[in-house]
């Protein structure tokens, strides 16, 4: 007679005398269970929700960034070039005259947009080409989504040795600019204008004009 301790039970249990023959397991392990991850269907319907809401609120406000990062640097820009032609004028003691140029080279009557340089204009008669007519710096053309509008289709302006404007000396010389995109000139965040407003004094002085009520006692966008 056999004997045999289940540590289960703990129970002594009586086996048969062929008991030890029986090479099998003496009892079936527990299977091992795995926890799973994931999202429920309405976990999911949830998610969407919100994400879509985000969107929705979220990409207005990016076009609108993106309008405005986008004029804000082409008035700076623009803006920019006067200071840099006032201030060489003054250090250089010469001409300096800045124009527009599709070309990047010469003054050849195109539009601001269409891109502008600043060069040397030592015989003041806003053409560059004469000994020693430097090109300063060049723009090329701005986002085809923005218009620079000038004041009687001015193309030029002109500072002398002084750093004071040349006034007109070939035709109507660059006094204010709108800039302007698709949305013309309206209220935007912050209460300022979606347009800008470059104006030029005839000292030379420039400044951008943002103001909502500045521009539109100006007339704002054509």
């Amino acid at each position: 007679m056999k004997f045999k301790f289940d540590r289960l039970s703990a129970l002594v249990c009586r086996l048969s005398e062929n008991s030890g023959d029986h090479k099998g397991p003496e009892y079936i392990p527990r299977m091992n269970s795995t926890k799973q991850h994931g999202f429920t269907l309405y976990e999911l319907l949830i998610t969407l929700l919100i994400v879509g809401m985000v969107l929705a609120l979220g990409i207005p406000n990016l076009s609108d960034f993106t309008q405005n990062s986008r004029i804000t640097g082409t008035a700076n820009d623009l803006h920019s070039s006067f200071m840099v032609g006032r201030s060489e004028a003054a250090r250089a003691k010469t001409n300096i005259t800045i124009c527009a140029s599709s070309n990047a080279a010469t003054c050849n009557g195109a539009s601001f947009d269409q891109g502008w340089i600043i060069f040397v204009d030592i015989n003041g008669d806003i053409e560059r080409g004469g000994a020693d007519e430097n090109l300063l710096r060049s723009h090329p053309a701005v986002d085809d989504r923005i218009d620079i509008i000038t004041d009687n289709g001015a193309t030029y302006f002109s500072f002398a040795a002084s750093g004071l404007g040349r006034g007109d000396v070939d035709g109507p010389s660059f006094g204010t600019a709108m800039i302007c995109d698709e949305r013309g000139h309206q209220l935007a965040a912050g209460g300022s204008s979606a347009a800008r407003r470059l104006v030029v004094m005839p000292i030379g002085r420039s400044v951008v004009i943002r103001d909502f009520d500045l521009i539109d006692a100006a007339g704002g966008c054509p």
